[in-house]
C-alpha cells in the first residue's frame, strides 16, 4: 500500500524538473522554404515590367472603379437577402408533408441548382427575346391589366439581381434545410406541447439553435456571391468586373486591370471574413468552435507557448 510518505519525495522531484518542448525541427525546415518561395514569387511579380505598376496605380483608385465597387456591393447584399429569405421559405417548403409545397420547392431547387450561374444570368439578361412584354392580367383570355415592356422592366441591373438572387435561393435552402434538420426533434416537440405554434416554433426555437449550422457555409455563401458578380459583365451591368473590361477594352492593358480587379476583390472579401469570424463565435458559444483561436493568434502566440512554463507547473503543447 502506498503511504503519504512514500509519494512525497516523488512529487517533490517531479516539481524541480524542466520540460522541455519537443523540437519539430521538419516544420521549421518547410516553413522556411514556404516562406523562400514566397518572397520569390512577391519578388518577381514585383519586378516584372509586363505588369505596369504604373498602370494598376492609376486605375486602383479612379472613379470608374469607385462606381463599379458600389454596384458589385450593393448586388452582393441584395442577392444574399433575396436568396436567404426565399431560401428559408423553400428549405420551410421542402420539409412539408403537403405534397404540393414538397413538389414546386424541390422543383425550384432541382433547376436553379442544375443549370449553370452564367446560363442563368444570360437568360434573365435577354428575357425580352423571350417575352416581349410582361403582362398581368386573366389567364387564357385577351384582358390585360397592366403590361411594361420586358427591357424596360428587367434592366441589365435587375437581371442580374434576379440570376443571383434565385440561384442563392436554391443552394440556401439547403443549407437551411439542413441546419433546421440538426436540431433536435424534441425541442419541437416540447415546444407544442407548451401551446407553440408551428410557425412560433420555427421562428423562436428551431432556427436560433440551427444557426450554428447555417452560419459558416452562409458566410462561404456570401463571399462566393462577392466574386460571381464578376459574370455580369456579360451582361454589361456595370459592376467591378463590367468597368474593368470596359478599361482594358480601351487601353489594351489586359494584365494591369486584372490586378486592379483582384486586388479590390482580395480586400472585399478580408473585410467580409471579420463578420463571419464574429458570428460564428457568437452562434458557437458553449461549443468547442467557440473556443478555436485564429492563424493570426496561433502566429502570434504560438511562439509564447512553453516560454512561461517554469519549473514544469505548466503543460507545454
Amino acid at each position: 500500500m502506498t503511504t503519504a510518505l512514500d509519494t512525497a519525495p516523488q512529487t517533490a522531484a517531479d516539481e524541480d524538473l524542466t520540460v522541455v518542448p519537443v523540437r519539430h525541427w521538419g516544420r521549421w525546415i518547410a516553413a522556411g522554404a514556404s516562406l523562400l518561395g514566397l518572397a520569390g514569387l512577391v519578388g518577381s511579380l514585383a519586378t516584372n515590367a509586363n505588369l505596369r505598376w504604373d498602370v494598376v496605380g492609376k486605375y486602383l483608385f479612379a472613379d470608374l472603379i469607385f462606381d463599379g465597387l458600389a454596384t458589385t456591393l450593393w448586388l452582393t447584399v441584395a442577392a444574399m437577402a433575396l436568396g436567404l429569405a426565399l431560401g428559408t421559405l423553400v428549405a420551410v417548403m421542402r420539409l412539408s408533408t403537403n405534397p404540393v409545397l414538397l413538389g414546386l420547392s424541390s422543383l425550384f431547387v432541382w433547376v436553379f441548382r442544375g443549370t449553370p450561374l452564367l446560363v442563368q444570368i444570360i437568360f434573365w439578361g435577354y428575357a425580352g427575346a423571350l417575352y416581349q412584354h410582361v403582362k398581368i392580367g386573366v389567364p387564357f383570355t385577351d384582358i390585360t391589366f397592366v403590361q411594361v415592356a420586358t427591357n424596360d422592366l428587367i434592366t441589365p441591373a435587375i437581371a442580374a439581381l434576379l440570376a443571383l438572387g434565385l440561384n442563392e435561393a436554391a443552394y440556401a435552402s439547403e443549407i437551411v434545410r439542413a441546419g433546421i434538420q440538426s436540431v433536435d426533434v424534441g425541442q419541437t416537440e416540447a415546444a407544442h406541447s407548451l401551446g407553440m405554434r408551428p410557425a412560433l416554433t420555427m421562428r423562436r426555437i428551431v432556427l436560433p439553435q440551427a444557426m450554428r449550422v447555417i452560419i459558416p457555409p452562409m458566410g462561404n455563401e456570401t463571399i462566393n456571391m462577392l466574386k460571381m458578380t464578376a459574370l455580369v459583365s456579360v451582361i454589361a451591368a456595370h459592376d467591378l468586373m463590367s468597368n474593368i473590361q470596359d478599361v482594358y477594352a480601351q487601353n489594351y492593358q489586359v494584365i494591369p486591370m486584372l490586378v486592379v480587379a483582384s486586388l479590390w476583390y482580395l480586400a472585399l472579401v478580408s473585410l467580409l471574413s471579420i463578420p463571419q469570424a464574429w458570428l460564428e463565435r457568437r452562434y458557437g458559444r458553449g461549443t468547442g468552435r467557440s473556443q478555436q483561436v485564429s492563424v493570426f493568434g496561433r502566429l502570434l502566440g504560438g511562439g509564447l507557448l512553453g516560454a512561461r512554463s517554469k519549473n514544469g507547473k505548466e503543460k507545454v503543447r
